[in-house]
């Protein structure tokens, strides 16, 4: 979608013959839709995705900068960067090596003898960024922010969702035919003869399918609440008792914990009963499995293609493999993103961009105050809380004020294999190293260069990577209206996450905290069910619907941040005037902008692994489904009853 001088939207974009009560999403983008194809290495094809390949552009050339440099000194960013990306596209030694690097591994794995052995080797492949069985992360306490706890959570599997596994829909049955040959391939990549690797596969899948029965659904993962059991280590010990899990800290470099908080009980509690039923046998093959698919990436050839065979083009309908210095790129952006970062924004975003932007969140925020204020289901002492809770909330724009710091760490450009392992392992010291501090308020969890933004809820962040702050979300000379209802949607949407079935339960402080009157909390949950119950009736496929329990948090986001960025389109239009441009009023132009930003195309594959597996619902249910329930858009755009996007007044939702 290319930038346009004027106003910020192109006529040649909209299908006009299309009415926009009836389907507001391809009035506004229907003609971009009808002329747009789309790219073969891609399998979602939209506004971010297209800032995205821009900014990848302008990340690629400063990578060539860096390339063409004869000498960088040791240690320096310049030199870490250019030799990362230098020692991924270095294909023909990638090639060469094929599976070797794997070897030192993988005999560890062969020499597996007891379920002591077994378990070392996990923690090692832990290290390294293998998932197998279980993963371990630190992150703020939910409930006592003011210090990192160690967090358990279920892992091991090798297929997006538990689903796949469980579930004997088509697309599941499509799906798991594929994995099983996946499997087989990447073994005899990995040095397994055709018979071991064709045996290997039922161990595999017995195991997985296991892991699959024993995990959460992704459902109550996203609940804050069901996902919170904190544990001294001796009633984790009691929990899973197979598991030497003194031991298994030792060898993960972590002090040993007081306290630990477990996301998913019933899964380590079963994990430990199958530490003790499934043979050492094939255990081995699980881990040799899990090694060769998990490190594919780093490999040879051979070993991207097939992965890309099943992770691009069965799950995500790709039919092609993105260019070498693409994926490349993405190493870089992905294990150095904040050295890569700090050249980016020096480049390309500048201190009056962030200005123009902190007026916009001003409003946002003057808006949301306002409009808590006004509710008229919320008592006056949820109310107080409310308000507590956003002025507390914290904006971060463009990059942090403190980068991280790699110093140390050592990377070659002919050693693509041995600088991920690397990464990982100073990474996983940098996280380990949390829990004997203070919490870094400062920290980001994007990197500028990110087309992206996001809600902290323990923090109480709201943070915006400089590069979303480019057309089609901002434009420092475009209408405000294009801007509030792009870029301000967006801000507005990270703040109602806040505020959203999950990111209410925690206050103002960034605990986990009930903060709500029980009837309060009741007609907030009464409302989220309407949005609920709304898209869930939305069909994207025979048999496929749209999640509405696992989309509601962004659903509620996406209707709180609309509603939030046009009261605060109005306070800018209060200082500026109103006026129609091309006979469209200010309001009708924030619409435009708001669905011309959710423009996108998918491939069938695509749409169907992001309503059984992704939060967000696809974009034209993100445009129609919120603008459904808006008076404010009936009235834009008269909408009446008897229009396809007309709902009765009672089944509208409306929370903030």
């Amino acid at each position: 979608m290319a930038q346009r001088k004027g106003w910020g939207v192109d006529a040649k974009n909209m299908d006009t013959k299309v009415r926009p009560q009836d389907d507001f999403f391809t009035y506004v983008n229907g003609g971009w839709l009808k002329r747009t194809k789309m790219p073969p290495d891609e399998s979602y094809w939209g506004t971010f995705t297209i800032l995205k390949h821009k900014t990848e552009k302008q990340l690629y050339a400063i990578l060539k900068k860096l390339n063409s440099r004869k000498r960088a000194a040791k240690g320096s960013p310049e030199q870490m960067i250019r030799d990362l990306y230098r020692s991924a596209v270095d294909m023909p030694r990638r090639r060469a090596l094929g599976a070797t690097p794997l070897r030192p591994y993988q005999r560890r794995i062969d020499a597996i003898d007891s379920v002591k052995k077994l378990l070392d080797v996990i923690a090692s492949l832990h290290r390294m960024g293998v998932g197998a069985l279980w993963g371990v992360h630190v992150d703020q306490d939910d409930k006592d922010n003011r210090r990192y706890m160690l967090y358990l959570s279920q892992d091991g599997l090798g297929m997006p969702d538990r689903d796949y596994y469980l579930k004997d829909g088509p697309e599941q049955r499509r799906v798991r035919a594929a994995y099983l040959k996946h499997v087989e391939a990447i073994l005899r990549l990995s040095g397994k003869n055709a018979g071991e690797a064709h045996s290997a596969v039922p161990a595999v899948m017995r195991i997985e399918t296991e892991l699959a029965r024993l995990s959460m659904t992704k459902e109550d993962r996203r609940d804050a609440e069901k996902t919170y059991h904190k544990m001294s280590l001796a009633k984790l010990s009691r929990l899973a008792p197979v598991v030497d899990w003194k031991r298994y800290f030792v060898l993960q470099a972590i002090p040993l914990p007081k306290e630990v908080i477990v996301m998913q009980p019933k899964f380590l509690k079963g994990i430990d009963r199958l530490l003790s039923r499934v043979s050492l046998d094939d255990w081995k093959k699980y881990l040799s499995w899990h090694l060769a698919n998990d490190l594919a990436g780093s490999l040879s050839p051979a070993f991207v293609k097939q992965c890309f065979s099943f992770y691009g083009t069965t799950l995500m309908g790709a039919k092609k493999m993105k260019p070498l210095w693409r994926r490349a790129l993405g190493s870089v952006n992905g294990y150095l993103g904040e050295l890569l970062g700090q050249i980016y924004v020096k480049e390309h975003f500048t201190e009056s961009m962030k200005e123009q932007v902190n007026e916009i969140v001003d409003d946002l925020f003057a808006a949301y105050k306002k409009r808590i204020r006004g509710l008229d289901w919320m008592s006056p002492a949820t109310r107080k809380k409310a308000l507590a809770k956003l002025r507390a909330m914290n904006r971060k724009l463009g990059y942090p004020d403190k980068w991280k710091s790699y110093r140390g760490l050592v990377l070659r450009p002919d050693d693509y294999f041995g600088n991920l392992l690397r990464v990982n392992e100073y990474e996983h010291r940098r996280v380990i190293r949390k829990l004997r501090g203070p919490v870094d308020r400062q920290e980001w969890f994007m990197s500028p260069q990110m087309v992206n933004a996001y809600f902290a809820p323990n923090l109480n962040d709201i943070v915006f990577p400089a590069a979303i702050m480019q057309f089609p979300f901002f434009d420092p000379d475009a209408d405000d209206a294009m801007n509030y209802g792009a870029l301000g949607m967006t801000i507005g949407h990270e703040i109602t996450h806040g505020f959203d079935d999950q990111g209410a339960k925690f206050d103002s402080k960034g605990n986990m905290k009930n903060w709500w009157t029980k009837a309060d909390k009741r007609r907030f949950e009464a409302k989220g069910k309407l949005i609920e119950k709304q898209f869930d009736a939305y069909q994207v496929a025979p048999g496929i619907n749209v999640n509405g329990k696992l989309t509601l948090g962004e659903n509620i986001a996406d209707l709180g941040g609309l509603w939030i960025a046009l009261d605060a389109y109005r306070l800018k239009l209060k200082r500026t005037g109103r006026k129609d441009i091309d006979g469209l009023t200010p309001e009708q132009r924030f619409f435009l902008g708001y669905a011309q930003g959710e423009a996108a195309i998918e491939r069938p594959e695509f749409t169907k692994l992001r309503v059984l597996n992704d939060p967000h619902a696809p974009s034209n249910y993100r445009v129609n489904g919120p603008l459904s329930n808006m008076p404010e858009f009936y009235e834009a755009f008269n909408v009446k009853k008897g229009d396809k996007l007309y709902r009765p007044p009672a089944s509208r939702a409306k929370i903030w």
